[in-house]
């Protein structure tokens, strides 16, 4: 749990009135964030200080092991002793509630700072990577291994970065507290032996390997090694090569070297510093102006902070006069406003204008949406956000509407640490009723917990992931069926196409597990595959092909010389199209199968005349040819002139749950309580254009199966219908 600035949104949580209102001598002011482990605070010494003050649940003291575990982080975060490593200002390990407080820094962590506002310029990286080189070079000079550098540990600040976090430190040579075969870290910013739990091995290099991989990720805003299963990604840290496209010169090979497999072969963090050779930043300069902005904007709001709250600790003394708080906030605040260019402009946003502050605003009812709208799955998100914003239009112009709903969007970029900063700041909305989204599976699985915990409704229309529904939900549905259950009808459908039409008992389908997107086709594949073998008792040619592998002959060749006489390809639109245009040129006339992701216009742009005959296997239907959906697309089409996407109709269908439930549960125009709507969304059956929706009482997913097929003819993606659903009997489980 590290001691960290706000969180992405840029506030401070208010106290609960579990919480002490004093911890040693350090008031609390509200809560900087809170974890399986304890929860850290914004405290304030008595000579106004600003400190994060990280407090253990008292259960978790009562474990001896933890506060063993407590006690190192102590010692180790006290032996550092550097300007670019945050340093403790006070702590008690042997406390009921063990603490210790750290100096708080108000700006943000290279992870949002990167999902904010994009890969950071060369020169602040190499600035940056001069002054963690030598945190770190201080971390190994006291005889410990920081373990766990990665870019939500390190903190931007104006004249420099910070690294945080020693809670998995431990001295060089010591044996771990914890199982010497336990994978500790963050995977994507491992070194090879800790990926493999070779502890006698992990020292000084493994942090220099994690510090490649930091600045790697922060300078192309890519992680060198992908994302995905925890267990692909640990695979290709250990045996492929980094991703280091669009760096060049002096740092590409600076950061080959560090990503070496071996760590005898890795520079020293000393030699990282020399090798950057960049002056140690002197002012906010060094950091492009939005990412100042961000530290300035967050300073600014820690100038308007609340009076201390009463809590569990009583009532609490004499807090600082606001005068106060601001000429201590303003010693280490001043010289940001200065650099953001606006320092005047945000001093008159902190003293209001017009209005009451005691009178209280008009809670609006709103809807959000959460979408990729400028990332990878840019053209999924926009369908979703039109189809919400139409189904929230219709019921606007109802004349016997209650009150009306306002749409708020906010664009994730289908990149996880930006989605979870979009979920905290939805979720700490309070007009917010429920939220579509999101658009990706990583994303959604990302933001799936926040919302949860927030208890805020959470729909889905496109994120298939199974594991998103394998556990108790409160909050999450999802109206599609998981990547898994797709592949079961998939592979019934290529069943009944054996029996029915071949008349064959043993067939010899090829699947190929394309791990450009790992997870997705890793879930196809495998169920895919045991249904074949194990239930219809063909015999199958699975082949795995590598994210880096380009040349996919050699992989379709195999699988012809094996005698193949159906393929199922699991990966996105181009890949597909790369084994579209094999089979075509092989001559293959045999059954053709792909998962949802390619049923996107790339796949029929790359593939060409290939494209043709081949059977997608999709969540979702198409809206222009079912017959319930023709006024929801004929309404499309006149606001946005042109036909709805696939996800649009899914999107409409789950915004009009939300309103109906809202609406529904708004007697007398009392706003309902979030668990109360996230009760009766769970509750409820609706019969909506795309189809039928109920949800499994217990996880959310929706009962039954549906998969939609679509072909391709002459160029076009054509849509066949629901695929044929055999008994889920014979194969769940």
């Amino acid at each position: 749990m590290p001691e960290r600035g706000p969180d992405p949104a840029g506030s401070v949580q208010r106290l609960l009135p579990s919480d002490p209102s004093a911890i040693a001598g350090y008031r609390l002011l509200g809560r900087l964030g809170a974890g399986g482990m304890g929860v850290v605070y914004l405290g304030r010494t008595e000579a106004g200080e600003l400190a994060a003050v990280k407090v253990t649940l008292s259960g978790q003291a009562d474990d001896p092991d933890f506060r063993a575990r407590f006690r190192r982080e102590v010692e180790a975060a006290r032996r550092v002793s550097s300007p670019w490593a945050v340093p403790v200002t006070g702590a008690d390990p042997e406390a009921p509630e063990p603490w210790m407080a750290t100096a708080f820094v108000p700006g943000p962590s290279i992870a949002e700072a990167v999902a904010a506002h994009g890969p950071l310029p060369v020169r602040s990286v190499r600035i940056l990577g001069v002054a963690i080189a030598r945190a770190l070079a201080a971390v190994h000079a006291a005889g410990l291994v920081h373990r766990d550098v990665k870019p939500g540990n390190v903190l931007l600040a104006v004249d420099g970065p910070r690294l945080i976090d020693f809670g998995i430190a431990r001295t060089t040579g010591e044996s771990a507290l914890t199982s010497t075969d336990m994978v500790v870290g963050t995977p994507g910013f491992l070194a090879p032996e800790q990926a493999e739990a070779r502890g006698a091995e992990i020292g000084p290099p493994s942090d220099v390997f994690a510090l490649g991989c930091l600045l790697a990720y922060t300078v192309t805003g890519r992680l060198p090694f992908g994302r995905g299963a925890v267990d692909a990604l640990l695979y290709r840290t250990v045996h492929d090569a980094p991703d280091l496209r669009g760096i060049e010169g002096d740092m590409a090979a600076l950061l080959a070297g560090c990503l070496a497999k071996d760590p005898a072969a890795r520079p020293t963090a000393d030699q990282v510093a020399e090798r950057l050779a960049e002056d140690e930043p002197r002012g906010a300069d060094w950091l492009p102006p939005e990412v100042v902005r961000t530290i300035a904007e967050r300073s600014a709001r820690m100038l308007a902070l609340p009076d201390i709250d009463l809590t569990r600790g009583g009532k609490p003394g004499p807090a600082a006069t606001g005068a106060g708080r601001r000429r201590v906030l303003l010693l280490s605040g001043a010289a940001v406003l200065a650099a953001a260019g606006g320092g005047a402009a945000l001093w008159a946003g902190l003293s209001g204008s017009g209005g009451s502050a005691g009178s209280p605003r008009k809670r609006d009812w709103v809807i959000g949406v959460q979408a990729d709208l400028t990332g990878p799955q840019k053209r999924v998100g926009a369908e979703q956000e039109r189809g919400a914003r139409l189904a929230v239009d219709a019921f606007n112009a109802r004349a016997d509407r209650p009150f009306s709903f306002a749409l708020r969007t906010a664009d994730d970029r289908g990149d996880t640490i930006r989605a979870t900063a979009v979920a905290r700041e939805m979720a700490e909305d309070r007009d917010i009723t429920a939220v579509l989204g999101s658009t990706g599976d990583y994303t959604t699985q990302a933001v799936r917990p926040l919302y949860e915990e927030a208890l805020l409704p959470l729909i889905s229309v496109s994120a298939g992931l199974n594991l998103l529904t394998a556990a108790d939900n409160r909050a999450f549905n999802r109206t599609i069926s998981s990547h898994p259950e797709i592949a079961s009808q998939l592979a019934y459908s290529l069943q009944r196409f054996y029996s029915l039409r071949l008349k064959r008992r043993k067939a010899r389908p090829g699947l190929i597990q394309d791990r450009t997107d790992d997870e997705y086709s890793w879930q196809y594949t495998v169920r895919f595959n045991q249904l074949m073998q194990t239930v219809y008792g063909h015999h199958t040619l699975p082949r795995v092909v590598p994210a880096s592998v380009e040349d996919y002959g050699p992989v379709v060749d195999s699988i012809l010389d094996a005698r193949a006489d159906a393929f199922l390809h699991s990966g996105g639109p181009r890949t597909t199209a790369k084994v579209a245009k094999l089979l075509r040129e092989r001559k293959f006339d045999g059954p053709m199968l792909a998962g949802g992701h390619a049923l996107d216009p790339e796949f029929l742009k790359e593939a060409g005349e290939a494209a043709e005959g081949w059977t997608i296997g999709a969540p979702v239907g198409d809206p222009t040819a079912l017959a319930t959906a023709r006024p929801f697309a004929a309404a499309y089409r006149k606001k946005y002139g042109t036909a709805p996407g696939y996800y649009a109709g899914e999107a409409f269908d789950a915004v009009n749950m939300m309103i109906e439930e809202v609406v529904g549960a708004a007697g007398g125009g009392k706003r309902p309580s979030r668990e109360t709507l996230a009760g009766a969304l769970r509750d409820k059956t609706y019969d909506g254009v795309m189809g039928y929706y109920r949800f499994d009482p217990k996880a959310g997913g929706l009962t039954g199966l549906r998969t939609h097929l679509h072909g391709v003819k002459q160029g076009r993606f054509t849509y066949i219908g629901t695929a044929p659903t055999e008994d889920p009997g014979r194969w769940k489980g």
